[in-house]
């Protein structure tokens, strides 16, 4: 139902949480239905060829960020990568992160941290959860894997810390309705790590034997504009497909045409990044 152009989900936090929990419903239905597709199997060791991997940091230390909720992210993030780690998705298999995860509750110790409500922060039970989510998708670009349900969010959360790296912020997941997969669309199977260590977030991708290309994410044309009376981050991002044995780029994607609402002070906008 719209009101006034506003759907009531976006009006009413008690119409939001209706919609939100319709959703939940949907979704539980549908993976019944499939669930013999969803990856489940927790191998005891990871398999042999390192495909990629990452680190990130976890703590987000600048002006308006509050430290509490950061370090309740690192435990969100902590128990749920948890659950994901060793997972093995075999030829023909999804992978879904709420399915693995399962309901972030206070009841499994997740703790309150930083979720985005429409365009909106605000603290939640297992906030901060998009992290490990975008984490996964920057291992799954630098493989063959095939995406199948993505949702984004601001990709301009926080300042760049330590200089802008493409994709480090983006990816949305929210119980049940708003879910990350991607399917195994090889011949062999391929398998996630994911731990914390002295609050960074470590991700592996590994595979049983080595593949034929290498994938390479870049950005071109990023910046800062103001429109109305906010700041937009705009940039196009991409992903270059390289034979190994050649070392030519054999395909050229746009995985994002990224336009972001700042949701961070504009004071630390890098004055030499915006464009009039």
């Amino acid at each position: 139902m719209v009101v006034k152009g506003k759907r009531l989900s976006e009006v009413s936090p008690f119409f939001y949480e209706l919609a939100l929990e319709k959703e939940i419903v949907k979704r539980s239905i549908k993976n019944k239905l499939y669930d013999k597709a969803i990856a489940k199997e927790i191998a005891a060791a990871p398999l042999p060829n390192l495909v990629y991997a990452e680190h990130s940091d976890l703590i987000k230390r600048a002006k308006g960020v509050d430290p509490q909720t950061q370090y309740n992210k690192l435990v969100n993030i902590q128990i749920a990568s948890s659950k994901i780690n060793k997972l093995v998705i075999h030829p023909g298999e999804t992978f879904s992160f709420w399915t693995t995860v399962g309901h972030a509750t206070k009841r499994k110790g997740y703790k309150e941290g930083r979720i985005i409500q429409g365009t909106k922060m605000i603290k939640g039970t297992g906030g901060g959860l998009c992290n490990l989510s975008n984490s996964i998708n920057k291992l799954v670009l630098h493989s063959p894997l095939e995406i199948t349900e993505f949702h984004k969010h601001s990709d301009a959360l926080a300042p760049d810390e330590h200089g802008r790296v493409p994709l480090s912020a983006g990816t949305s997941v929210c119980y049940n309705s708003v879910d990350y997969r991607f399917k195994n669309t090889t011949d062999q199977d391929f398998q996630l790590l994911l731990w914390v260590e002295n609050e960074q977030l470590f991700g592996e991708i590994r595979s049983e034997r080595p593949i034929e290309y290498r994938y390479e994410i870049f950005e071109k044309d990023h910046h800062f504009a103001k429109e109305g009376d906010k700041y937009y981050r705009i940039s196009k991002i991409y992903r270059n497909t390289i034979d190994k044995k050649t070392n030519e780029v054999v395909d050229t994607q746009l995985i994002w045409d990224n336009h972001s609402e700042v949701m961070f002070d504009y004071d630390l906008i890098p004055k030499e990044s915006i464009r009039e």
